[in-house]
């Protein structure tokens, strides 16, 4: 399974909602150990091709934050704003975040001011680029920059390192920080409207066919009560419409919770029918 993720099987929801309705525009099911990355821009190119969607901007948690992606963003000229996070790092006195990387000449710089050169590319697209090994033998930091097994420090940057560097400062713009924040009250809303509202806590059925249908469902009933209430707000229906939306969200409302208890009466039926036909009962 995945680190912070629970013991178990499980499945993942990857839902994409709108910024200005949040009416859930796509829902894809995968096994709970997919990572996020993984299906993301296949469902996005598949709604822009269904829908005819033309994407301004995009606000993802930090599960989207690679180098694949923010590429492939940055080529759609679509607006990225990710959440990212930093990982552990065996050097915690000299961190890689320490070392600034200049573009003209293509090297390092460690804190000291000594160069790291460019060695080579690994198959995953890895730029390393190494010390030299006589700079740091007098080197005052020399003990918390590396383990005393080696001899020169390592430092890797991706060949797309540059489009997450794009994220990471679309992310401070006052536009990014707006955006971002608008994630608390769109599909994080979405998610916790369905897990509270619609029976999505737990999945009703295995295999991923069948828990993609209850997604499509429960998506389903979530865009009718958004649908029906911002037309009541605007105005667009007349007449007594508010009994009747009150009445279409109550029914979808309870309609993932009911529907395995409505399941099992309609077997019990059948089963009493069965019986008596055969004279048991």
């Amino acid at each position: 399974m995945r680190d912070g993720k629970p013991d178990g099987f499980h499945y993942l929801d990857h839902r994409t909602v709108d910024v200005k309705h949040n009416i859930i525009t796509d829902t894809c099911i995968t096994a709970g150990n997919v990572a996020d990355s993984v299906p993301y821009l296949d469902r996005l190119d598949i709604q822009i091709k269904k829908f005819r969607f033309s994407v301004e901007a995009v606000a993802l948690d930090a599960g989207y934050f690679t180098s694949h992606i923010c590429k492939r963003l940055s080529e759609k000229g679509i607006f990225m704003v990710m959440g990212y996070r930093r990982f552990g790092s065996s050097n915690k006195d000299v961190p890689k975040r320490l070392f600034h990387y200049v573009q003209e000449k293509d090297v390092f710089a460690c804190p000291m001011g000594c160069i790291l050169s460019y060695a080579t590319t690994s198959r995953t697209g890895d730029r390393t680029y190494k010390s030299n090994p006589s700079d740091c033998a007098v080197c005052p930091m020399r003990d918390g920059c590396f383990s005393a097994s080696q001899k020169q420090r390592v430092v890797t940057r991706h060949i797309w390192e540059r489009f997450k560097e794009q994220a990471r400062l679309n992310k401070r713009t006052k536009a990014g920080k707006q955006l971002y924040r608008m994630r608390c009250t769109t599909i994080e809303r979405s998610f916790a409207d369905a897990k509270e509202l619609n029976g999505y806590r737990y999945a009703r059925y295995r295999g991923l066919k069948s828990v993609q249908m209850q997604a499509y469902l429960t998506a389903a009933c979530q865009n009718m009560k958004k649908i029906a209430h911002y037309l009541t707000k605007t105005g667009q229906v007349m007449g007594d419409f508010y009994g009747k939306r009150r009445f279409i969200c109550e029914m979808f409302t309870c309609f993932t919770i009911k529907n395995e208890k409505s399941l099992r009466l309609t077997r019990t039926l059948q089963v009493s029918r069965q019986s008596e036909k055969k004279g048991f009962l």
